[in-house]
């Protein structure tokens, strides 16, 4: 008995060829346009922002034409640059960066400090949970005054209340930033034999950076507008105002445009830190570390 098997011919399907069209042009990308190009640049936006803002504050200070309450841009920008060629506002600045410095580096090597505890036990991590939960909503400049009691008429107290502004904010991130490191990126360094500060070194720093350099950006804003409200009530205390004393001593004086000229000094300032300092930062490590694209 003999089975004969039919084998139907296979049906293929017929690839569909699209033959371009005659007095069509095949498609090409359109060249960008001047404008798309400048657009594309980020600091240019900012700067073209910055460049509205100014025309507006300057049209508004002259409808209003009363330098005493609110003097125009112009008046503003000539009263900073008068301070600049005298040599007051650097001088002042500077003091003010100099106490910011030392109270933002012990914040940060406290923070770090903790940090390293939370993540080799759990009693470290209930340690950083509870101080964070009990002294991150506590307004550093509410600190001050019992700051004074403690360490005098000094920098020392307004160092004690930047380092508490510093302090929980990097903390909570780095922290946040370590928890979120995947195991696997763990176990390849216990592998490679890393244990403790070499872990935290080389495998969770890296990993977690992100986190990290928000706290950092964080942690900055909170020190430098502490400092400035610090200085505006107690900048005098350590024995030379920084740039919040010399804002308080314009506004006593009714100096509007020198007050004005203070507080685009400090806005300038978070301006460079910002995208300056920080940037700089982000792509020498984040990028770098193929982290952001």
């Amino acid at each position: 008995m003999s089975t004969t098997v039919n084998h139907a011919p296979l049906l293929t399907r017929p690839e569909i060829v699209r033959e371009p069209v005659r007095g069509q042009p095949a498609e090409v990308q359109k060249p960008i346009s001047p404008w798309e190009s400048v657009y594309r640049i980020g600091f240019l936006r900012k700067g073209f922002i910055l460049l509205v803002l100014a025309v507006i504050w300057e049209i508004y200070g002259r409808w209003l034409d009363n330098p005493l309450l609110f003097p125009a841009f112009s008046e503003t920008v000539e009263a900073l640059i008068s301070n600049l060629l005298n040599g007051v506002i650097p001088a002042r600045a500077l003091i003010s960066l100099q106490t910011l410095a030392i109270g933002y580096a012990i914040g940060v090597g406290l923070a770090a400090m903790l940090t390293v505890l939370a993540i080799g036990s759990r009693i470290g991590t209930d340690l950083l949970e509870t101080l964070t939960a009990m002294f991150n909503p506590l307004p550093a400049i509410a600190l001050l005054p019992l700051a004074l009691i403690w360490f005098g008429l000094g920098a020392g107290s307004v160092i004690f209340v930047l380092v508490h502004s510093v302090l929980w904010a990097i903390a909570l991130n780095t922290h946040a930033g370590f928890r979120a490191v995947s195991k696997t990126l763990k176990m390849v360094g216990l592998n490679y034999g890393l244990r403790n500060i070499g872990l935290v070194r080389h495998i969770l720093i890296p990993a977690a950076f992100p986190s990290i350099l928000t706290g950092l950006k964080v942690g900055w804003a909170f020190a430098w507008r502490t400092l400035i409200a610090a200085e505006l009530v107690f900048g005098v205390s350590s024995g030379s105002g920084g740039l919040g004393w010399f804002i308080f001593e314009n506004r006593n004086q009714l100096e509007t445009a020198n007050v004005f000229a203070g507080l685009f000094f400090v806005i300038l300032i978070g301006l460079f830190v910002e995208n300056v300092i920080f940037a700089t930062i982000e792509k020498r490590t984040i990028r770098r570390w193929g982290m952001q694209s």
